[in-house]
This record gives C-alpha cells, sequence and structure tokens, in this order.
C-alpha cells in the first residue's frame, strides 16, 4: 500500500482472508497518529486508486475518523487510530489469515 505508506502510515499489514472470508481476498490494516493524518491516509488510498482504475465501492466511518474502512472490492482497508486498532484487533480476530509480504506492495 504504496499510498497509505506516502502519509506515514504506521503498523501497515495485510491479511490474505481469501479462504476464510466471502467479504474480500485481502484485509490491509494501518493506523494513524491522529485522525487528521487517518483521514489523509484514506484520501491518499482513495486517490490513488481512482487514478489505476480502481472503483470505490465504498468508504465507512469517515465522520468517526478512529476508523474508517475503504472497500475496493478484492482488497479492504482499514485505518485505525492506535486505541481503535488495539481495542478491536483484526489481526487477532483474523489469526487464521497468512499474512502477506508488503515489500513489493509498498516499495
Amino acid at each position: 500500500m504504496k499510498a497509505a505508506d506516502s502519509k506515514r502510515a504506521e503498523d501497515i499489514v495485510a491479511l490474505d482472508v481469501h479462504k476464510i472470508s466471502l467479504l474480500a481476498d485481502y484485509f490491509v490494516i494501518c493506523n494513524g497518529g491522529s485522525e487528521r493524518q487517518i483521514k489523509a491516509i484514506v484520501d491518499e488510498v482513495v486517490e490513488q486508486e481512482e487514478i489505476a482504475g480502481v472503483t470505490i465501492k465504498r468508504i465507512e466511518g469517515k465522520d468517526g475518523g478512529k476508523w474508517i474502512l475503504v472497500d475496493l472490492g478484492d482488497v479492504i482497508v482499514h485505518v485505525f487510530s492506535e486505541s481503535e486498532r488495539q481495542f478491536y484487533n483484526l489481526e487477532k480476530l483474523w489469526s487464521d489469515a497468512p499474512l502477506v509480504n508488503l515489500t513489493e506492495w509498498v516499495d
């Protein structure tokens, strides 16, 4: 997720959920240090995906600013505040999903 990384998203991980979820093939999870940064990360992800021709299916939580979900179809991006990420702990909830090596996605 070069777009999230370019806005200094923290602790970016991707889970391969295609075998255990009907929702998407991948969950990308990251967090920002403030509501302003979280919104900047989401805005950059949306902008870059639109440039790439990807249809944004929906965005949820933008008004709250503590957990924003961007549904890209096969990929769902979760951008959290640090406290919300710890509270919901999606990595543990989806612990059956293998981690994806993000080197190619971010570099």
